[in-house]
């Protein structure tokens, strides 16, 4: 999916009552924002799949077929999203605000609202957003891959690859030690930073990243075993002007 930049952000309206969206879209165009706007939450999912990337998404809770929180729990888990969502909702329940924050929403903004100060909530959300981005973060890319070294994030293209806290620190230390032969006694130690335990966890969390990021784990192109040896990362896939040894 394409990014988008801050010179024309594209919103996502996900609301089943049309005047309300309709004014919604309304005042983001006086603002300068194009929308897109969604009577309900499985039409806007499909339409993640294959429309840029929208920069943020207003999301209303009482949809039919699948409620907002659904929808959350979907963006969050299928799409590995990092897009900002504003609920706006009739439920102004201190446990559905607690839910919703919960499920990955950046606001909770309660019915009736001011369209206006709704637009200002959204030029806040994306000034943060496009803030944390132009930020500098040091990476180290391989193939497809980018490792943000600052935030811990493994990203596929615009994608989010979910990693455990061990996983991601395994595979940067694979990484900063990229055409390394590293044994499973010393990746254990300089990860897992103890002297002493079950070197055998190296073996399994090899394997689950191989599973993430090869297209073959039995036939691994990145992280490849020398026998006898122990692991070393394929130096030749990491980028230029990259990390360096």
């Amino acid at each position: 999916m394409q990014e988008n930049n801050n010179l024309n952000p594209y919103i996502y309206i996900i609301e089943d009552e049309e005047a309300i969206s309709k004014l919604i879209s309304l005042y983001l165009s006086k603002s300068g924002m194009t929308s897109a706007i969604f009577s309900n939450a499985e039409d806007a999912l499909d339409s993640l799949k294959a429309d840029k990337r929208p920069d943020l998404i207003i999301l209303d809770l009482n949809l039919p077929k699948m409620n907002g929180f659904d929808f959350l729990g979907k963006l969050k888990k299928e799409q590995n999203s990092s897009i900002p969502v504003m609920i706006v909702s009739a439920r102004d329940a201190d446990e559905d605000i607690i839910q919703g924050l919960g499920f990955g929403a950046d606001e909770f903004v309660t019915k009736p609202f001011s369209p206006s100060v709704l637009v200002a909530r959204v030029k806040a959300n994306l000034r943060r957003q496009f803030s944390a981005s132009a930020k500098a973060e040091e990476s180290i890319s391989f193939a497809d891959y980018t490792l943000l070294l600052n935030s811990c994030v493994l990203k596929k293209g615009n994608n989010k690859i979910p990693l455990s806290t061990k996983e991601y620190e395994v595979l940067e230390y694979l990484l900063k030690h990229a055409g390394q032969i590293l044994s499973p006694e010393k990746i254990y130690i300089d990860v897992w930073r103890v002297q002493y335990g079950d070197v055998t966890a190296v073996a399994v969390y090899i394997q689950r990243l191989r599973k993430k990021l090869e297209k073959d784990p039995t036939n691994p192109k990145f992280i490849k075993t020398e026998f006898g040896q122990g692991y070393i990362f394929d130096k030749e896939s990491i980028k230029k002007n990259q990390y360096d040894n």
